[in-house]
């Protein structure tokens, strides 16, 4: 579990930056910057509810 979530924020990353890059590109001319950007957020929407399967079904262990 733990590979998918750092392969997950690997991708959240990789999409970032890209969308940096196209709107440093583009000057705001483009879409791509925003739909980049949509790929971040969805990547991150599906790594948050992974999470909340992943402890609901005992993968994670609430440690103090």
């Amino acid at each position: 579990m733990r590979f998918i979530v750092l392969l997950f924020l690997a991708f959240i990353l990789i999409s970032l930056f890209s969308g940096l890059y196209y709107v440093w590109k583009d000057r705001g001319r483009g879409d791509r910057a925003v739909k980049a950007l949509t790929v971040r957020v969805a990547l991150s929407i599906v790594l948050f509810a992974l999470l909340m399967l992943g402890y609901h079904f005992g993968f994670f262990t609430h440690k103090l």
